[in-house]
């Protein structure tokens, strides 16, 4: 009979205990009462009736999930590779329990596709230079669909962006031709600036009496002053301006 006295005081015992949870700083326990929803218990010593009671944790902390990679033809017919990361926070708890089986894959899957939609519809040059507003394209579908269950996506960045070789190469070539094409451009509007300011100048001797003797004289002297070996011929024409200016 003591035997029998001791066994039951230790059942009785495992079962009080088995009803003592320990809900963390970061959950959020939510409890079904004979199946049915009863409340939501904030962090600490929590006591539920074993059997007629159960307790689900949920993590209420940002959690980071990946959207692998996926591949996905844009609007201009190009084939690119994607894959993204998503920040989301469940803050109805107890709607991510009742209200979807397993609401971090939901989330993945729905991230997806909003992904292929996304980039689907966009060219790959705003694909390539519009991320930031092409991941708030992104958070803002999957923020509105998750609603439902609770859950607050906080952000989505897309990671990576990869291109087949082939076009890679194109766009290399298109590139170079376009740093060629702004060499070509830099270089004439240089040369068009001498010109103007040499026929400018050219303009200005002109029209000063002996000011292209003069400029000859300076010539001739700035030549005469260099070690080279050089020979002068002066044509009868200079010899002429030359008498006028001395003059």
């Amino acid at each position: 009979m003591d035997f029998v006295l001791v066994w039951l005081g230790v059942a009785i015992l495992v079962f009080i205990l088995s009803g003592i949870k320990v809900i963390k700083q970061y959950e959020r326990g939510v409890v079904l009462t004979l199946g049915k929803f009863t409340g939501v218990r904030q962090p600490g010593l929590r006591i539920v009736v074993p059997i007629f009671q159960q307790l689900m944790r949920v993590d209420v902390r940002s959690t980071p999930i990946d959207v692998s990679k996926q591949e996905v033809i844009t609007k201009d017919n190009v084939t690119v590779q994607v894959d993204a990361v998503v920040y989301l926070r469940a803050v109805q708890p107890d709607r991510a329990v009742l209200e979807i089986t397993n609401y971090i894959y939901g989330t993945s899957q729905f991230a997806q596709a909003a992904l292929r939609d996304v980039i689907g519809n966009a060219d790959l040059d705003d694909v390539l230079t519009k991320r930031d507003e092409m991941s708030r394209q992104i958070k803002e579908i999957v923020d509105k669909q998750t609603d439902q269950w609770g859950i607050d996506v906080e952000a989505v960045k897309i990671q990576n962006i990869e291109l087949a070789q082939d076009m890679k190469r194109a766009m290399a070539k298109q590139a170079e031709a376009e740093r060629e094409r702004r060499a070509v451009i830099i270089t004439a509007e240089g040369e068009k600036a001498a010109a103007k300011a040499v026929a400018e100048a050219a303009a200005t001797l002109a029209k000063t009496p002996g000011g292209v003797s003069i400029r000859t004289l300076q010539s001739l002297e700035k030549i005469s002053m260099e070690p080279s070996q050089k020979t002068l011929v002066v044509l009868p024409s200079e010899l002429t301006s030359f008498k006028d200016i001395l003059k």
